[in-house]
């Protein structure tokens, strides 16, 4: 095989990160990887296509020895025993990343996936800054000179990255003329850099594993972690991975993803948005009854949502696995503080469930939360560093509760339909401008909650659901038309016609072609289409 990756030059230090040393391992995980990869994105499309048909989705049979067996997974390492409080954000640029090691925050989920836009820069930078935060080097001066640095007065967090999903590709890196899989290009380099020295200063190398559909998807991580383990030298055991529980059929395989992995897991996450994106996509076809109301309505306390959020915890605690929350992703607004109390008692709230059903610590999208969230879970921890030994016997979970979207309280309104297409085109322009995480009416939106926003606006349009605040029937012509005027609503507000034309436009024409209602054409992934558009260039030449 034959590797090659195009230069960063707008990355300081890139040369650093791109050697040939380094590219020679991506350039093995690929040979010995990617086959398997491919194999297995074409199992979903399988298995998404068994579930439109029959509209049922259910444990394995052929894995119930799994389930009913008594096994654990290996005890986590001294740093990751204590994860009550997690910050979210991508790890460029190099200031978001100090901002979110100083946070007080226990972990901070250094994310190159829905977090992220995958420009090169970003990549690379993002992996550079990683590098450096590992040997507390890292440090930014702003264009007014003003200098930011890692605090030695508090802990750091720790550093979970998270690499890219398997569907994403990596069009800066070819592989015999082909492009690289995001994926294994960004655990590449951050292993073949990193790895060795986390693990001699105990402090990782840990994993968040994103977009997972099946524990077969997660063997593979474990033999890629094995396999990037023997290749340096390091224990077998010493990688740890959280994975994170945000596709229907991984809700039906918690037992079995922790089991494959067991020897490198650390736990499981509840990621809100992309759960619900899921189950869309994956009953798409299966009729009104898995039609959901206003994303702003589908709270954790639905019935479904409470399902999966209790089993999740009682899975993990019964296989020695730690339990992670949701996102709190609200971004305080100091010009409007009723505003920001407001959403603080929320965030109070949400954070008290969590503690109380037994999780050991959730995530926020911005320090000021980090507080809030140590509050509530100080409140039920003390002095424990988690509550594995909550072990919730009484929870008992079928496919039925987990499916039961029918059940779920709320509303489909036309205003709902126009805040999911504003949210979807400004963040997706955001996107293609090179920022992968935005704040909109004061919420931190990443690529799950534009992906829960065009989908939506599908089901709705393929199912004639009729919008109950004014009556119309939500069709491709009135979403077309709604669409126009927030498209003009965002052109005022960016006011640079060159930036509304180089980003919002062609971010305008994607969402009106991924919300027409048509089955054949439901993009599996928002950030597909979009990386093309962001990458055209490269992909021409």
């Amino acid at each position: 095989m034959t590797i090659t990756a195009q230069p960063a030059p707008d990355v300081a230090g890139a040369e650093e990160i791109l050697t040939p040393d380094a590219l020679a391992f991506v350039e093995k995980l690929h040979t010995r990887f990617a086959g398997t990869r491919d194999e297995l994105l074409e199992a979903r499309v399988a298995a998404r296509a068994a579930a439109a048909e029959t509209g049922r989705m259910d444990f394995l049979p052929e894995t119930a020895d799994v389930r009913a067996g008594d096994w654990k997974v290996a005890d986590a390492p001294e740093a990751l025993r204590d994860r009550r409080v997690e910050i979210t954000g991508p790890p460029s640029p190099a200031k978001m990343a100090i901002n979110a090691l100083n946070s007080g925050a226990k972990v901070w989920l250094a994310c190159l996936e829905d977090a992220s836009a995958p420009t090169w820069h970003n990549v690379v930078d993002g992996i550079k800054n990683l590098t450096e935060a590992a040997r507390g080097t890292l440090a930014y001066t702003s264009p007014e000179g003003k200098t930011y640095t890692l605090r030695t007065d508090i802990p750091r967090a720790v550093v979970v990255m998270r690499p890219r999903g398997w569907h994403l590709p990596e069009a800066h890196v070819s592989i015999n003329g082909q492009p690289a899989i995001g994926a294994l290009v960004d655990f590449g380099l951050h292993f073949f850099h990193n790895a060795r020295h986390l693990a001699e200063t105990g402090q990782g190398p840990y994993y968040y594993l994103a977009k997972t559909e099946s524990h077969l998807e997660a063997r593979l991580w474990n033999d890629i972690f094995t396999f990037a383990e023997g290749e340096l030298g390091l224990e077998h055991g010493t990688v740890r991975a959280t994975v994170l529980i945000e596709t229907i059929p991984a809700a039906f395989q918690m037992d079995e993803i922790l089991y494959e992995l067991r020897e490198h897991a650390s736990g499981l996450n509840a990621g809100r948005w992309d759960y619900l994106f899921s189950i869309i996509k994956y009953f798409r076809g299966a009729g009104e009854k898995f039609v959901m109301p206003d994303r702003a309505d589908v709270a954790m306390t639905a019935p479904l949502m409470r399902a999966y959020t209790e089993l999740l915890v009682q899975t993990c605690h019964k296989r020695g696995a730690f339990a992670i929350g949701g996102m709190a992703a609200f971004i305080p607004n100091r010009r409007e503080p009723d505003v920001t109390a407001a959403a603080f008692e929320k965030v109070h709230a949400d954070k008290a469930r969590e503690a109380a059903d037994g999780f050991d610590g959730s995530w926020v999208a911005h320090p000021d939360l980090v507080e809030v969230c140590r509050e509530e879970f100080d409140g039920v921890l003390g002095a424990k560093p988690n509550q594995l030994d909550r072990q919730r016997p009484e929870v008992a979970v079928t496919p039925e509760q987990l499916l039961d979207v029918e059940s779920v309280p709320g509303r489909v309104t036309e205003a709902g339909v126009r805040m999911n297409l504003y949210v979807a085109v400004n963040y997706t322009a955001v996107w293609l401008s090179g920022n992968g995480a935005v704040a909109i009416h004061n919420l931190m939106e990443d690529a799950a909650t534009a992906e829960i926003s065009r989908s939506q606006i599908w089901q709705q349009i393929r199912n004639e659901v009729v919008a109950e605040d004014t009556g119309n029937t939500i069709t491709a012509e009135l979403v077309k038309t709604i669409l126009g005027e927030e498209v003009e609503r965002l052109r005022a507000e960016v006011g640079d016609e060159e930036r509304f034309a180089t980003y919002y436009v062609p971010a305008a024409e994607l969402i009106e072609r991924l919300v027409s209602g048509r089955d054949e054409d439901f993009e599996e992934f928002l950030t597909l289409p979009a990386y093309r558009h962001l990458t055209r260039e490269v992909i021409a030449s």
